[in-house]
């Protein structure tokens, strides 16, 4: 993918409203001393990545269900540390409220029940075969990178990192397209991921050199019976539900916001209307670019 501006900008919602809760101040309240820093923090990071990335469409992909029960029932600890407390108690009634405010504004904000935003962002990367940006904190996607039409926008402490094959590879030391492979080997604790006993980084980065991925290692590698299981069960896991039947949303209006009398009243009631006006704005301007573009 050159640096010309993509054809989608796809946003893992649930990644980035939870990056803005712990990230902004729990000063940031609406008018009647409700809590809004994730509802704000949120916007103005679509704020800043529409901004930057000037996409031809966008869409925000949500977390459904936080820990399916199909992936659960496949591996028992599989984000196991989402079971005491899924969703923090203040952040809780401020997803509602960012609902509101990209219904109201026109950004299309997708789930589907069972599944996760990855699974989400997979299946829209296989219904279009146009230019994609994935903007997400969550690791499991870099599995998803294809040069030249699918890169993640990771984000570090120095800002956004473009994280294509290349950047994979020197990551990881594994071809780009392999890091679900990288992940179930080596295992992953913030996902409840074992691995395999006694591979770590480097083990499993050969392992993936020396056999193509997780099935070749299946297939040629002396195993006990447990980590052949194990393996089989960890791929259906972690790589992310291409096939799932969603449709790819319209991703862009003709004029923003979608309903001005619903974004007046939200923007009022919650103290946040300079900031999604600085959204509208920035999504009327990838409209007209778009225009320009034709």
């Amino acid at each position: 993918m050159s640096d010309q501006r993509p054809d989608w900008l796809f946003v893992d919602g649930s990644s980035f409203i939870f990056r803005a809760f712990h990230g902004v101040p729990r000063s940031v309240r609406a008018p009647d001393g409700h809590l809004v820093n994730a509802v704000r923090g949120f916007m103005e990071t679509l704020v800043r990545l529409i901004g930057d990335r000037r996409p031809r469409r966008v869409a925000v992909a949500d977390d459904a269900d936080w820990r399916p029960a199909w992936r659960v029932e496949l591996i028992p600890g599989y984000k196991a540390h989402r079971t005491a407390e899924p969703v923090p108690p203040e952040l809780e009634p401020q997803m509602p409220i960012v609902r509101e405010f990209l219904a109201a504004i026109g950004v299309d904000f997708v789930g589907v029940p069972g599944y996760e935003a990855e699974d989400v962002i997979a299946a829209w990367t296989s219904n279009d075969p146009g230019t994609m940006e994935i903007a997400s904190g969550d690791r499991d996607l870099f599995a998803l990178v294809e040069d030249p039409r699918v890169r993640v926008l990771y984000p570090e402490r120095a800002g956004l990192a473009v994280v294509d094959e290349a950047d994979v590879s020197r990551r990881y030391g594994i071809p780009g397209r392999s890091y679900a492979d990288f992940a179930i080997l080596r295992g992953d604790p913030s996902d409840g991921l074992p691995g395999l006993k006694g591979v770590g980084a480097v083990a499993a980065a050969a392992l993936v050199r020396a056999h193509g991925g997780v099935p070749g290692v299946i297939r040629d590698a002396r195993l006990s019976d447990s980590d052949r299981d194990y393996l089989a069960r960890a791929l259906q896991v972690v790589t992310p539900a291409r096939q799932l039947n969603v449709a790819l949303p319209s991703g862009r209006r003709h004029a923003y916001p979608a309903d001005r009398a619903a974004l007046h009243r939200l923007g009022e009631v919650h103290g946040v209307s300079a900031t999604a006006d600085r959204l509208v704005h920035a999504l009327a301007a990838t409209v007209a670019a778009g225009d320009s573009d034709a």
